[in-house]
């Protein structure tokens, strides 16, 4: 497979994607873009036993001095104390400005790192090596870094662009089922919002791309990160449409929260989010029942969760106000004025009330 490359066209900070076969055992692609010959590799306890041995000797190999950092796994560490984690290794190995650091890992590692690399002498170079689906179409890239609070998740954060990001496929080789489906939710997020072709492709191809058919898994990824990088290019700092990128979030990072953070993974919440986004536009008059059932049939198909956990109606709207999206004390959500458009827009409570009763287990 030939690698495939998207560039991300930032005017301060340009960077490529990369997609491909074999791209961790190819450090040639990262050592050129070095300052130092020196990098600080942040991994998790899960992804270092299969994969970091490997970066490491492909670096070496290029005369690349490596410091290997590992945290423990999962959304539930995505916080200060893991951050600080990052931190006292590199002062205790007296890390420099022009040490760069490596994001080893999926979407919580590669925020982490991102936001230790932002914040440590005010900032050092960093590059993403994804490796879970999510975070190869969506966290990965547009230099969105950030940790968890209890009372809102990345809400504490920076925005802070890679160097490059390195996307393996051969890494989603390991990926359990449970975790490429929470990426599919990204994937599909892409079709809704702005991309009607994509999302009938999708609708085509779903059975193969859950199989994990090599070029149709290929082909999605490269059709993600081309949307996300054109978003990106044109709205770097979320001050427009780049928030359109948060369809199905403002309800999902309630859900997270209100659960605790793992107890669903970001892209089952995101999923179900965005079932009681499309109930929303139903309410104010978007979207058919057809509609619905077609966003419902295709996260179906990616194994995904479509009714959201019965918080309350209450709790919910707590929870939503903590979201970055509030503007003036009022919510902004992401809504559906047809599948394939997606809008930034405010909610009448009967709306957010009917989407609820929808799309909650407690109404089923």
């Amino acid at each position: 497979m030939m690698t495939r490359v998207v560039h991300v066209d930032i005017a301060h900070a340009p960077y490529d994607i990369l997609i491909g076969r074999d791209l961790l055992s190819q450090a040639e692609k990262i050592s050129g873009l070095l300052p130092q010959s020196r990098v600080a590799i942040v991994t998790n306890t899960t992804i270092a036993p299969l994969y970091l041995a490997g970066l490491v000797e492909s670096l070496q190999a290029q005369g690349i001095q490596c410091q290997q950092i590992i945290l423990p796994d999962g959304e539930k560490y995505k916080t200060w104390e893991s951050l600080n984690l990052i931190m006292d290794a590199l002062l205790t190995e007296r890390a420099e400005r022009k040490t760069t650091l490596i994001a080893l890992g999926g979407g919580v590692i590669g925020d982490m790192t991102g936001f230790a690399a932002a914040i440590y002498q005010r900032g050092v170079p960093f590059i993403q090596i994804p490796t879970t689906l999510l975070a190869q179409v969506d966290s990965s890239v547009g230099g969105k870094t950030a940790i968890n609070h209890p009372l809102g998740k990345n809400m504490i954060g920076a925005f802070y662009q890679p160097r490059l990001v390195l996307a393996d496929l051969d890494s989603l080789s390991t990926l359990p089922d449970r975790e490429f489906s929470a990426g599919m939710a990204e994937v599909i997020k892409y079709g809704l919002i702005d991309d009607p072709d994509f999302l009938l492709w999708l609708e085509d191809n779903i059975d193969g791309i859950m199989a994990r058919e090599e070029q149709l898994l290929a082909e999605a990824i490269e059709r993600c990160c081309q949307n996300k990088a054109r978003i990106v290019a044109a709205d770097e700092k979320e001050t427009g449409q780049r928030a359109l990128l948060n369809l199905g979030h403002t309800f999902g990072h309630a859900i997270e929260a209100g659960l605790g953070y793992g107890a669903w993974l970001h892209g089952e919440a995101v999923a179900a989010g965005m079932v009681l986004a499309a109930y929303a536009s139903q309410a104010i008059g978007h979207l058919s029942a057809q509609d619905v059932e077609r966003v419902i049939v295709l996260l179906q198909k990616a194994r995904l969760p479509v009714v959201s956990p019965a918080l309350g109606g209450e709790r919910y709207k707590a929870l939503m106000a903590q979201d970055k999206k509030v503007d003036a004390g009022r919510i902004k959500f992401i809504l559906l004025r047809q599948l394939g458009e997606a809008y930034i827009g405010e909610l009448p409570e009967s709306a957010i009330d009917a989407a609820l009763l929808a799309g909650c287990e407690a109404a089923r």
